[in-house]
C-alpha cells in the first residue's frame, strides 16, 4: 500500500500541470497543493537519506569488527598419544582452526536502517513544514541605499520599491497577495516596479486573483516588465489587462521619473524569453528602450532575468532591478542557479553598473521556501554627495 501510495503521489506534480489548461482554478488546488508538496517533500527526504547513507555504512562496518578485549583465540591442544593395540582410532586430535566470526545480527541492522530513516523522515518533514511556513508568511522588508554617480541632490532618497515572482497561481494568492500590496504601500513609494513573472495562469482565472494590483499607491506611478513565465499564458490578454488596473507595462521603453527639476530614466525591456516565445514583436532589446536619451542622465533598467545585465553594462546602464531567481527558494538550489544567473540575490557590481536582484514574493512549484524569505525591497536611490 506504501508503495503505490508514494507511486501516486510522484504521479500527482504531472498531473497537476498537464490538467491545468482543463479544471477549473478550485479544481486546481488540491491538486497542486497536494502534488508539488509531496514534490518538495521528497526532494528533502532525498537530500537526508543521501547524507545519512554514509552514516549507515560506517556505522555497519564499526559493528561488523571484532570487538576490543574480545578473549584469543584457544590455542589447539597437544597430540594425545594412543596405547599400542587399543582399539580407539590411533590418530591424534586435528588442531583447531581459527574461530568463525560471528555473523552479523539482523535484528540490530534492521534497527539501524530504521533508526536512520525515521531521522530522514522528521528532517525532511521539518524542513519542508518550515518552507511552506516561510513561503506563505508575510514578506520581509529589505531596505537597500544605492548611490548612482549621476544621480542629481534633488532626486536623494527617492524609494524604488520592487518586488518579482509573484507566480499567482492556484496555490498563491488572495489574502497573501493582498498583503503584499499592502506592505508595499506601507514603504510610501515613489516608483513601484514588478520585474515579471507575476502570474502562472490565464487571465480568465486570475482576474480576481490580481485585482488588489489596482490599490497599489506610488507618486510616480506603477511599473511592469516581463518574465518568462508571462510567456507561458497568453501574454497579450495579460498585457492589455494590466494597466486597466494601473500598471503601466514597459517594453523596451523608457519613462522619465521627475521630482525638483531633475530626473533619471526608468527603463523596462522583454525577457530574454520573449524572442522565442513566438508572441509577434517581443523580444529584449536594451538599445531600443535607451534609444535617444540623454547620457547625463542616469538609468535604471527593469529586467526579468540578472543575466540580462549584460546587455546593460554594455549599455551604460546605471543599475538594473531584477528577480526570477527566487533567492534559490529551495536550498541548495542557489547554487545550480549560479550556473546560469550572475547572481542569486542582492546587490552586486558588474563593470559600472549595479545590480539588484530580489528574492521574490512568491514561489513556483513546491509551495515552500527554504533559505530564502519571500521579499519586497526598498531600493533608496543615493547622489554622491549623500
Amino acid at each position: 500500500m506504501l508503495t503505490w501510495l508514494t507511486v501516486v503521489l510522484a504521479l500527482l506534480p504531472a498531473a497537476a500541470v498537464l490538467t491545468r489548461r482543463n479544471l477549473s482554478l478550485s479544481a486546481q488546488e488540491p491538486l497542486a497543493w497536494v502534488g508539488f508538496t509531496w514534490l518538495g517533500l521528497a526532494f528533502y527526504l532525498f537530500l537526508s537519506l543521501l547524507a545519512l547513507e554514509p552514516v549507515r555504512f560506517l556505522l555497519r562496518r564499526r559493528s561488523a569488527r571484532p570487538q576490543a578485549g574480545t578473549a584469543p583465540p584457544v590455542p589447539a591442544p597437544e597430540p594425545v598419544p594412543v596405547p599400542a593395540g587399543s582399539t580407539a582410532a590411533s590418530s591424534t586430535v586435528p588442531p583447531a582452526g581459527p574461530a568463525p566470526e560471528a555473523p552479523p545480527d539482523p535484528s540490530r541492522r534492521l534497527f539501524l536502517a530504521r533508526s536512520l530513516a525515521v531521522t530522514a523522515g522528521a528532517v525532511a518533514l521539518g524542513t519542508a513544514g518550515t518552507g511552506v511556513y516561510m513561503a506563505n508568511s508575510a514578506p520581509v522588508v529589505r531596505r537597500v541605499p544605492v548611490t548612482l554617480p549621476r544621480l542629481d541632490p534633488a532626486l536623494d532618497g527617492l524609494r524604488v520599491v520592487t518586488f518579482s515572482d509573484g507566480h499567482l497561481s492556484a496555490t498563491y494568492g488572495g489574502r497573501r497577495f493582498e498583503r503584499l500590496v499592502e506592505t508595499v504601500n506601507a514603504q510610501r513609494p515613489d516608483v513601484v516596479a514588478i520585474v515579471g513573472d507575476l502570474v502562472d495562469g490565464e487571465l480568465d482565472e486570475l482576474r480576481e486573483e490580481v485585482a488588489p494590483l489596482a490599490d497599489l499607491v506610488s507618486e510616480q506611478g506603477v511599473f511592469f516588465v516581463t518574465g518568462n513565465h508571462e510567456y507561458f499564458v497568453d501574454t497579450t490578454t495579460w498585457l492589455r489587462h494590466l494597466p486597466t488596473l494601473g500598471v503601466e507595462v514597459l517594453r523596451n521603453e523608457r519613462v522619465p521619473i521627475v521630482r525638483g527639476g531633475a530626473s533619471f530614466d526608468l527603463a523596462g525591456i522583454d525577457d530574454r524569453t520573449a524572442a522565442s516565445s513566438g508572441v509577434p514583436g517581443h523580444g529584449a532589446d536594451v538599445d531600443a528602450a535607451l534609444d535617444g536619451r540623454d547620457d547625463a542622465t542616469p538609468v535604471v533598467l527593469l529586467a526579468h532575468q540578472p543575466v540580462q545585465v549584460e546587455q546593460a553594462r554594455a549599455a551604460g546602464v546605471d543599475l538594473q532591478l531584477s528577480g526570477h531567481t527566487h533567492g534559490g527558494q529551495l536550498w541548495p538550489f542557489d547554487y545550480a542557479i549560479r550556473l546560469d544567473q550572475p547572481a542569486v540575490e542582492g546587490l552586486s557590481r558588474h563593470g559600472d553598473t549595479q545590480l539588484y536582484v530580489t528574492a521574490g514574493a512568491g514561489y513556483w512549484g513546491p509551495p515552500m521556501r527554504v533559505g530564502a524569505r519571500p521579499e519586497v525591497t526598498v531600493v533608496e536611490l543615493r547622489s554622491p554627495g549623500r
